[in-house]
């Protein structure tokens, strides 16, 4: 489905915010300045390939709200991403932050690419001059990246080299997702995933849906979705479904999860992995379950295949996977959606623990970490299951109302200069 048949763009997170604000009352001036990115930077920079050509990339780092404190947003690189994507991940960011009550604002970078074709050293060059471009707008108390789709803790690395190159001196919390040895937190790698995690057990809990009884499908393979599915089985569920880009395995009786990892890293896909058959990334969004985990790219769910979906709960691991069309006929037929600003949430507050750390030189082990984060996502989960219940709204809709009102309250008690 083409982009322009179903949006799910920035237009599509304007709306839902501008409708909420209107049901809130919430003051023109607030809902004004959250219709408008306050910084968006485009850069066409040239790259030497290793054939020796030159090549001219276009890259973006947009910054939406900054009310509550530095922006933050994580560095896309994939072929199809265009301004509008990355304007609507930046306001997606704005309210995730807030949501989870962290001291963040909301932005999001990219680059026009395609990192699957290139060599570790044409990433690398790439990178470097990519955050040199952007370096005007970056740093550790204005507008922290981390990584994303595309992008790893090696590129944050090389960005965290650059700027600090640019300043003379070390900066690693210049960004967040970094390797530990230069200031990277424990779980950070698995942050998403833990987070999806808790909403999942959460979710399960408010509907009276025992762990141990209930069966998972897990859309993606990456970070996220292997994470999240891992620690799910770990906790007693059963993952029959898992799938990656090239399609998906199903076992009803479920999945021995490590050995569909090592058959991918073995041979690029989770397809042909022992004792499973192969289901289409389609046919996987239609398998009857308990939990439906959607971990891949935007508009996963759309009018098309929304009425198709058997689950009884949707977490959104990945960002705007259910185009607003989807979400009212997954809602009209009784599924229990926990939205990516809360379901995802988790590396943001494991990237904000990674920023405290390296802001502070004081590093924490993987369990004080997790501990964190736990009470963080739970907090979150529980104050927007209250306005879920109180409002008689859906999750997502409580969601955008307990971040918009924190985004308020910033906005007003700041006030406009001069």
């Amino acid at each position: 489905m083409s982009r322009n048949t179903e949006e799910q763009g920035f237009k599509s997170v304007k709306d839902r915010i501008n409708d909420i604000c209107g049901r809130m009352n919430i003051p023109e001036m607030c809902r004004a300045r959250l219709m408008e990115c306050e910084r968006e930077l485009t850069v066409h920079f040239p790259v030497k390939m290793d054939d020796g050509r030159v090549e001219v990339f276009t890259g973006f780092r947009i910054v939406h709200n900054d009310s509550r404190g530095p922006s933050k947003g994580g560095i896309r690189y994939h072929p199809d991403v265009n301004l509008d994507e990355v304007r609507a991940l930046a306001a997606l960011m704005t309210l995730k932050s807030a949501v989870v009550n962290i001291p963040y604002g909301g932005a999001k970078g990219a680059v026009i690419c395609n990192p699957k074709t290139m060599s570790q050293s044409e990433l690398e060059r790439l990178t470097r001059r990519y955050a040199s471009e952007i370096a005007i707008l970056i740093g550790p108390e204005r507008d922290i990246p981390a990584p994303d789709v595309g992008t790893n803790p090696q590129i944050m690395a090389w960005i965290m080299d650059t700027y600090s190159m640019g300043k003379g001196y070390s900066v690693p919390a210049v960004v967040t997702g970094k390797p530990l040895e230069i200031g990277g937190s424990t779980g950070r790698f698995e942050a998403t995933g833990r987070g999806c995690m808790v909403s999942t057990l959460l979710a399960a809990k408010h509907l009276r849906i025992d762990p141990r009884e209930a069966t998972v499908v897990v859309q993606g393979c990456g970070n996220v979705g292997a994470v999240t599915a891992d620690i799910l089985a770990k906790e007693g569920c059963r993952v029959i479904a898992i799938s990656d880009s090239k399609g998906g395995v199903y076992n009803p009786e479920g999945l021995n999860l490590e050995g569909v990892v090592d058959h991918k890293k073995e041979t690029g896909s989770v397809i042909g992995s022992r004792n499973t058959e192969k289901v289409t990334n389609a046919e996987l969004l239609e398998l009857k379950c308990d939990i439906l985990v959607v971990a891949a790219l935007e508009r996963a769910l759309i009018r098309a295949n929304a009425p198709l979906v058997r689950a009884r709960i949707i977490v959104e691991g990945a960002n705007g996977p259910t185009t607003p069309e989807a979400n009212k006929i997954l809602l009209d037929n009784g599924i229990f959606v926990v939205p990516d600003i809360l379901a995802n949430a988790g590396g943001v507050i494991v990237s904000y623990l990674e920023w405290v750390q390296g802001l502070q030189s004081f590093y924490w082990d993987e369990t004080e970490v997790n501990k964190y984060l736990g009470v963080l996502m739970t907090n979150a989960f529980n104050k927007v299951l209250h306005i879920n219940k109180d409002e008689k709204v859906d999750m997502r809709t409580a969601a955008y109302m307990v971040a918009l009102r924190r985004l308020e309250t910033a906005m007003m008690t700041r006030g406009i200069f001069p």
